[in-house]
């Protein structure tokens, strides 16, 4: 599974609609965001696309949870938004 990396500087109509296309394909999506200003960017995508997808009659939820991930060799931590359909 590919997962939706977001950054601060992300457009947030973009990665919803990112978030709405693996959701429609795969019925699971995994965003991942590092630093508030991402988070931010992330958390505001997803609010987008449960929009995009209840008007399809998808209803989605969202769990947060903490990653730790190397980059450049430094490990960081990362927060990981796992999103699945609601049943």
């Amino acid at each position: 599974m590919n997962i939706i990396k977001v950054s601060a500087h992300s457009r947030t109509a973009a990665v919803a609609g990112a978030i709405a296309g693996v959701m429609r394909d795969s019925h699971h999506a995994e965003v991942q965001a590092i630093g508030a200003g991402a988070v931010n960017q992330a958390v505001k995508a997803i609010v987008i696309a449960k929009g995009y997808l209840a008007e399809e009659g998808v209803h989605i939820m969202c769990v947060p949870s903490f990653v730790d991930i190397d980059i450049d060799d430094q490990e960081r931590t990362a927060i990981r938004f796992d999103i699945q359909p609601i049943i």
